[in-house]
């Protein structure tokens, strides 16, 4: 069988930062709905019941909690999250375990409290050592906060540390990101993500650019920059294994994330969140008081669903598996599928040593024109 995952959100914000269009609510946007820590970890439990009458038991390989902001509930209560999981289905020995976390919200003692419960991975968001860009992205921790959380997460126990940084801000330099790639090698970590930003529509961020007080983000730039990126990261000793995420060692790669690129199974708990079984596809409810109410009235807080097709899900394979440093396996694609990949190959874009031995790889240059080479692959088209 395929790993088998669990994804917990959770939809608690202190703020809500300029650029982000998550299924996240602050405390005043939650005023007057009923919703509340408590009552959302109670309906967790209750969708966990849901969960293993509908999958039966079935061990869980990899559990990540993410949102939102998850360190806001404490280490006691991300403990009691994991507790819940471990009752309802039980870990696999080794299995990984990951909570997101911003770095304003978290303190040695909550690192400690969550080695503690078993946490085995941490992802602090960075997204930048530069003030200018911290502002523009509205970030409310410090500059050298982040650091400084990664090395209390490694000082605690915590075995994985991931740094998250975003590029191409608007006003960020090219001197901006090599300060903040210093202070990410700096922190020890063994993992990073680093991400173009997305002008995300609906957000504050696409409202300034809208109204001309900020450039839309520069798409030469943005592609100079992770090479940047990827540069520095090589040079420290870091692979890529997808194309936003770097690891230290194989060991340090994001095994939950991993899942979703390699078609795995997962459940996802928590308002708004997704699930994946065996090409069925749903998603939950987002408001967290509706999601409660749902589940305490003894009802699925499924908002819908959808049957994948075995051509969807071809598709989907392709889509996620080439963004893999392992590739894909050319016996997905068809005969005009395999004449694009030979194409892209030409054009280097697909790796020929791994073309040849049957798999599609990319090149550094085919990873900043990913997106194309995956549509030329299904079309069949001339790259």
């Amino acid at each position: 069988m395929p790993p088998f995952g669990i994804y917990v959100h959770v939809p608690f914000c202190a703020a809500r930062c300029g650029y982000c269009d998550f299924n996240t609510y602050t405390a005043s946007e939650l005023a007057g709905s009923g919703a509340s820590p408590d009552g959302w970890l109670a309906a967790v439990r209750q969708e966990l019941d849901l969960a293993v009458r509908t999958v039966g038991q079935r061990p869980v390989d990899t559990v990540f909690v993410g949102g939102g902001t998850p360190s806001l509930l404490g280490a006691a209560r991300l403990g009691e999250v994991l507790g819940a999981v471990r009752d309802a289905f039980g870990l696999v020995p080794g299995a990984e375990v990951t909570t997101e976390s911003n770095p304003e919200s978290t303190s040695p003692e909550f690192f400690a409290g969550l080695a503690e419960a078993g946490f085995t991975r941490v992802s602090l968001g960075m997204q930048s050592a530069a003030p200018h860009v911290l502002r523009v992205l509205e970030r409310r921790h410090t500059p050298g906060r982040a650091v400084a959380a990664a090395e209390e997460a490694r000082a605690a126990g915590i075995g994985h540390v991931n740094l998250d940084l975003i590029y191409a801000t608007p006003g960020e330099t090219d001197d901006d990101l090599r300060a903040s790639l210093d202070a990410v090698l700096d922190a020890g970590v063994d993992h990073v993500s680093a991400y173009s930003l997305i002008v995300e529509d609906g957000t504050a961020l696409a409202r300034r650019v809208a109204r001309g007080e900020l450039p839309t983000p520069d798409d030469d730039v943005a592609a100079a920059r992770y090479e940047m990126i990827d540069d520095r990261l090589t040079a420290a000793g870091f692979d890529w294994y997808e194309v936003s995420n770097w690891a230290a060692s194989p060991e340090a790669t994001c095994r939950h994330n991993i899942g979703y690129w390699q078609d795995g199974d997962w459940w996802g708990l928590g308002p708004g969140a997704h699930s994946h079984l065996a090409g069925v596809r749903w998603w939950n409810v987002k408001h967290p008081a509706r999601y409660a109410t749902l589940l305490a009235d003894g009802k699925t807080p499924e908002a819908g669903r959808e049957f994948l097709t075995d051509a969807e899900q071809r598709t989907e394979r392709v889509m996620l598996q080439l963004r893999l440093a392992t590739g894909l396996r050319l016996a997905l694609l068809d005969d005009a599928g395999l004449a694009a990949a030979s194409r892209a190959a030409e054009d280097g874009l697909l790796d020929p040593a791994a073309l040849a031995a049957g798999r599609a790889v990319l090149t550094r240059r085919g990873r900043l024109l990913a997106d194309r080479v995956v549509h030329q692959l299904l079309a069949g088209a001339s790259v």
